[in-house]
């Protein structure tokens, strides 16, 4: 991972007034308008207590961050969910309203050192650190090389920590685009203890990660009727 020294311009806080009123926009009127049915899949998870949290969920649609605030955002977890995401969804108005929002970006391939730093202190201080390991959008589900970010991310955030958790997650519609009065679904896969698979190469770790992401995702297609 090549690292560059350069400075950035992060946005350390939530805005507390943004954070409200786009908390009550999202999910008290557009998912509850937009999804005839809401599905929250446990599979016996549990948060795990005194924990930093790593959230790892399969990305189909644009919709998958509002899901993912609605399934384990401050209402649910007295936490914010803070993405990872890519330089393009960070531009324009988008970006300054989703940087007041706790959202950043990191070049996976370049990754600057204080933007690496800032990631591992959202680690560090247990904030729920969210991370779609695949990249990007992949509406039909296909088969996709995971990104090696989140293993060496989390890999340096066990210096600081000792105890962190991989979460994987499946989330899944009842159309690949979907429409009003559609159905969506998430579902929680097994923890994976960071702590534990240290020693894992990077390959092995990611296969190990996709499977469980993919068996949650199956779950989720099943409830969705698909």
């Amino acid at each position: 991972m090549n690292l560059k020294k350069k400075s950035v311009d992060i946005c350390y806080r939530i805005n507390p007034v943004l954070g409200f009123i786009a908390m009550f926009v999202t999910q008290d009127i557009v998912l509850r308008f937009f999804f005839s049915k809401k599905k929250i899949i446990k599979n016996n998870f549990s948060i795990p207590k005194n924990s930093s949290i790593i959230l790892a969920p399969t990305h189909r649609s644009r919709w998958d961050g509002l899901i993912l605030t609605m399934a384990m955002g401050r209402r649910i977890t007295k936490k914010d969910c803070r993405f990872m995401v890519t330089k393009s969804e960070m531009r324009g108005i988008q970006g300054w309203f989703l940087k007041r929002l706790g959202c950043f970006s990191i070049d996976q391939l370049s990754p600057s050192l204080s933007k690496l730093r800032y990631a591992i202190n959202l680690i560090e201080k247990g904030e729920q650190l969210v991370v779609f390991p695949e990249g990007k959008i992949n509406k039909n589900g296909k088969k996709l090389v995971l990104k090696e970010g989140l293993y060496r991310l989390a890999r340096l955030a066990t210096k600081k920590t000792n105890s962190i958790f991989v979460i994987p997650i499946g989330i899944a519609y009842s159309k690949t685009n979907p429409n009003l009065g559609d159905t969506f679904c998430l579902s929680f896969g097994k923890p994976i203890l960071m702590n534990d698979n240290l020693d894992l190469p990077i390959e092995v770790f990611n296969a190990s990660l996709y499977e469980k992401m993919n068996n949650a995702e199956k779950i989720a297609l099943k409830n969705v009727g698909r």
